[in-house]
């Protein structure tokens, strides 16, 4: 019987829900920014709107050029994309400060932040050099140390911009893809005790050299007590929850949000999850998270179905990217966590996070292919 000849389709639902969360993205953009910029110095209340239409075309460009490349072929071009990351992150280092952070690249009116694409850069990393070890990812010097070393490396570099948010869900992507790549747990429970250690010093000592101490002290403090400072550390956590107090059960409606008002500082970044929950109550941040959660299962199960080791830790490294910066988003949104300051995917204004998650959801897809590909031909 002849076999199916080319590539499978892309998983159809996970496209699906792609195409539905960023849609929903740039009309929570529309909805959070107009109000600040209809003021000076944007005057346009569509600025931030168009911006992300064009980061959301960018985005799905290199989507759509990913999940036509077989994912197996780029095990020849990770170590280059790799290379190219790290050398911005070290780039970025020797930029003026913005906002007291060292994480972006001028590009005109647009900025880009390389930290975002690390990501995917240590996901490529990972998946092949544990793929290439096999069994030997259990030996601890010959498996587990080198593979801890490029982690290390990478999320050092981050934190000197200093980016603590983002340096700890790269940790976690690469927690995911080492426990899912067969590492001995004795060796990762060892080395992650030991990394936690090494991290809270850091950033101990970091905070105590700079002017950033109090800032991120008051942040924690925050986290405990809000109330206790209402007017300055607990200013943004409070309004955050007025928000979801205000949208209640059902939602004030869209494009109704009173904290947008130059109330809720970054409504349209970090804190956009409170104007999904003010303008859509408890009912839709439900139902949105939902879909999140079914985007995050989608991927898990193209990941598990994958034919190879390569295409799994990829797919794992990939959810574990999304789903872990969301949860910390919403997490420190609603004041379960500390904020961080991590963007929520799909969702937040911001060029470099959506194009990297839009460029991970492409790796999915390709790995989708794959999979669909390999079932007709057996079903064949």
């Amino acid at each position: 019987m002849q076999q199916p000849a080319g590539r499978g389709t892309p998983d159809f639902v996970l496209l699906s829900l792609t195409f539905m969360l960023t849609g929903f993205g740039i009309l929570m953009v529309f909805s959070a920014s107009s109000a600040i910029a209809s003021i000076e110095p944007f005057n346009d209340p569509l600025y931030f709107t168009k911006r992300q239409i064009l980061f959301a075309i960018a985005g799905f460009a290199g989507m759509f050029v990913l999940m036509n490349i077989p994912y197996l072929s780029l095990k020849k071009w990770f170590i280059p994309y790799f290379f190219a990351v790290v050398a911005a992150l070290v780039f970025v280092l020797f930029r003026p400060p913005v906002n007291g952070a060292r994480s972006w690249i001028g590009v005109g009116s647009f900025g880009i932040q390389p930290a975002e694409f690390a990501k995917i850069g240590v996901i490529l990393y990972l998946a092949a050099l544990i793929t290439k070890k096999g069994d030997k990812i259990r030996d601890f010097r010959k498996g587990l140390i080198p593979v801890m070393a490029i982690v290390g490396f990478t999320t050092g570099l981050i934190m000197l911009q200093p980016d603590f948010g983002t340096a700890l869900i790269l940790v976690i992507i690469a927690a995911s893809i080492i426990i899912a790549g067969g590492a001995n747990l004795k060796h990762i429970f060892l080395l992650g005790g030991t990394a936690v250690a090494s991290l809270s010093v850091t950033v101990l000592i970091y905070t105590m050299l700079t002017e950033s101490a109090g800032y991120r002290m008051e942040r924690f403090t925050a986290f405990l007590n809000p109330w206790a400072d209402p007017l300055g550390s607990g200013y943004q956590i409070i309004h955050s929850l007025y928000a979801f107090g205000h949208g209640g059960l059902t939602g004030a409606g869209f494009g109704q949000s009173i904290q947008k008002l130059h109330y809720l500082p970054y409504a349209h970044t970090d804190f956009i999850f409170a104007i999904i929950g003010e303008e859509f109550g408890f009912v839709g941040t439900t139902i949105f998270i939902l879909v999140y959660l079914t985007y995050l299962w989608r991927g898990l199960l193209i990941a598990l179905r994958a034919a190879d080791t390569f295409g799994t830790l990829i797919g794992i490294g990939v959810v574990s990217m999304i789903g872990f910066q969301a949860l910390i988003n919403i997490g420190g949104i609603t004041n379960a966590i500390p904020l961080t300051g991590v963007p929520l995917p799909f969702i937040s204004y911001g060029g470099s996070s959506l194009v990297s998650t839009l460029l991970a959801t492409g790796l999915l897809l390709a790995i989708s292919r794959e999979n669909n590909r390999q079932n007709s031909r057996h079903s064949a």
